[in-house]
Order: structure tokens, then sequence, then C-alpha cells
């Protein structure tokens, strides 16, 4: 914009006031002697000639307010780089161990995919909002294949048994010095670890008794009975539990299993063994095991007997005595569920029915006391 006025000595002075949309940097003020921050005016372009000019905004411009007190403006090109969308630091809910939300606390919330499906899942699911939509069938696949396990003896017995099948860690501090070769091992191997508070320990594994430590782990399938036949030895005990799921009692069975020499156990779901309550209750058993799995209870107990095994059903009211029975080198030892024991046509598979006396104060043993107490008998007869 020009404004013409005539001064005292007669002569036309110009004044220009620089456009906003104009870049460069401010000279100071000549008349006041401040930092004004607007670019000096070329003299051969921008002054008018004359022995008496005075400043080239004319003197009658107010600097503005801020002009005394902040420095020159650097133009675009004497900043430094904006950080770009690459450079930026991860949102908390993109690969961060601190989600923002209890959702966001799911640990499979951004675990154990592929780059290649990684990269697949974000071309369909862009960024929407700041946040990256998740597919909830990579969830859903991803709960169904890994599973959590807690509990510091528990872990370090998948770690020494196999590490290969950890997909992500956690740990309180103070068990880390106990960790030592589990996290070298998991740096090395590019393994996604996080050293964090016992809060948020407690929202990944699940549970306020998580030891100090929880593994997100790839899960063991079940091996079928043919391939359980053809490697067994003459001296072989299998366990089989019909409908047995109470997570504690798992646990319980599995760690007299590994104390007894116990390596089979048939199950109608080999999952069950490795839920974070049983793995932990069985305090390291959980890995001198083997799910086994026939194409249904009763077919895999028949497969077994065909292949030379006695079958050995439990009863609490009638049944040879244990103290009084003598128990075969390969036998399957078939236990009930919790509350109604074997059912009828598992009872009626069996070759030999024990019973474990007592005072008959109670109705029964717990499942995994009497595992334990009928494992303890085969050991004692046939180690």
């Amino acid at each position: 914009m020009n404004d013409e006025f005539k001064g005292k000595s007669g002569k036309v002075k110009v004044m220009y006031v620089r456009d906003e949309g104009e870049s460069g940097s401010r000279a100071p003020n000549p008349r006041t002697g401040k930092g004004g921050g607007r670019p000096a005016r070329q003299e051969d372009s921008r002054r008018s000639s004359g022995p008496g000019r005075r400043s080239e905004e004319g003197g009658s411009r107010k600097p503005r307010s801020d002009e005394g007190s902040r420095g020159p403006r650097r133009d675009e090109g004497s900043r430094g780089p904006r950080r770009d969308e690459g450079s930026r630091r991860p949102r908390s809910d993109e690969g961060s161990s601190r989600p923002r939300s209890d959702e966001a606390f799911s640990p499979w919330r951004t675990v154990s995919r592929p780059p290649s499906e990684r990269a697949s899942v974000e071309e369909k699911q862009p960024e929407q909002g700041g946040k990256v939509a998740i597919d909830p069938e990579v969830i859903r696949r991803q709960r169904q294949e890994e599973t959590r396990v807690y509990g510091e003896n528990a872990c370090q017995a998948l770690f020494q048994s196999r590490p290969e099948a950890i997909v992500r860690a956690w740990f309180v501090q103070s068990v880390t010095p106990r960790f030592r070769e589990a996290l070298r091992w998991l740096a090395a191997n590019r393994k996604a670890y996080h050293v964090v508070e016992d809060a948020e320990l407690a929202k990944a594994s699940g549970t306020e008794h998580h030891g100090g430590v929880c593994f997100i782990i790839k899960k063991r399938m079940g091996m079928a009975v043919s391939e359980w036949l053809s490697q067994a030895g003459e001296k072989d005990c299998v366990l089989a539990l019909e409908d047995v799921s109470n997570p504690h009692n798992l646990g319980g069975i599995m760690r007299s299993c590994a104390h007894f020499g116990v390596k089979g156990l048939l199950v109608n779901d080999a999952s069950l063994l490795e839920s974070g309550a049983a793995v932990r209750t069985a305090e390291g058993g959980a890995e001198h095991v083997q799910a086994i799995s026939g194409e249904s209870f009763a077919a895999g107990l028949e497969a077994f007997r065909k292949a030379g095994y006695t079958i050995v059903t439990t009863s609490s009211h009638e049944g040879t005595p244990l103290a009084k029975a003598e128990l075969p080198a390969k036998m399957v030892l078939v236990l009930g569920q919790e509350s109604e024991g074997l059912s009828d046509s598992a009872f009626q598979q069996g070759d030999i029915s024990l019973s474990i006396g007592g005072t008959g104060n109670v109705e029964s043993l717990n499942v995994s006391v009497a595992t334990g107490i009928l494992l303890a008998e085969w050991w004692r007869q046939n180690a």
C-alpha cells in the first residue's frame, strides 16, 4: 500500500508498508534503533531522492508493540527442518508399551504380526483420527494361536524349554536380574519386551498374581495318538482327563505328572493345559508334559488299548484298593471331572478299577490330589 504526503521541504515523501505475505528478514527500525523485524528496502528501488529525506518509513509510523522485545524473524530458509511424520515420536497407541486406555492394554493389541501381514493390514486400515485401525479378525486369530503365561518359575521353565515360542514379554524391575539371560536372548532375537510397573503388568497379564513376569507365547498343538504311540517306550503311563477344566486342578495335575515321570496327557482340549493359571500352578511342570488328542476321548482310549496299554479307571466307592493293586508298566490312568467323576461310557472302558482308601469322612478326594497319590504308586512299582 502506498501513501503520499508533503514534508516541510516540499518534497513528496513516499511511505511503503510491507505486505504480510512477503518473506524475508526484517531490519531494525532506523529511527528507534530497535529490532523491528521488517526487511530493509532496496535503496535503488524503494527510496526517494533528496537531501532532507527522513526514515524510509516516513517517521510517522509507530513501531509495533512487540518489535522492540523480540528478535528478528527468521525466514523459512533459516529455520531448522520441520519434524516430518517419519521422525515424530510414536503415539502411545502405536507400538508403545504404555497404551492410553484399558482396552489398549490387551496384550494382543500390536503383537506378533509378520512384517508382510502387518503391512497389508495397515494398507487396508489407514490411520483414522490419528489412530491405526486394527482388524478385529487379526486380533481374534492371535488370541486363538497365542496365550499368556505368567509366574516366575513357569516363565523360567518355558524359556529354558522353548524360548522360540515367546512372542512378547513384560517384567517388573525387581525380577530382571533373575531373567538376565532371557532378556539378552529376547534382545538378540528382536523379541519385544517391556520393563513396567506392577499395575501395568497386572493389566497385560490379566491378573494380580503374575509373579513379576508375563510372556505371550505360541500355543502348542496336541499330539496325535498315533504319533505318541510311535515313540512310546516299554514303560509309559499316560493320564487321561475327561472334562477336567479347572485350571488350578490342571496345574496341580501337571506338576504331579512332571514329578513322577508321566509325560502324556490325553485331553479333549489341548489349549486348557496352557492357560495362564494352569501353567503358573504347575510351577514349571507344564514344560514336561505333552497334550495328546484323539478324534474323541473314547476313540483315544480305544487306540491305546489296541496298542497294548491297560486302561485303569478310578472310583471312590468300588474297585480294587490301591494298596493291593499291581499297576502295569504301560497303562492309561483315567480320571473324571471334578464334580461328577467319570462318565458311564468311560468307566466301562476300564480294564482295572482302583479306589483310594481313607476314613470316609469326605466323599472323595480332589482330582489333582487323587492323581498325585495314584501316580506315586505307579512310580513306586515301576520306576
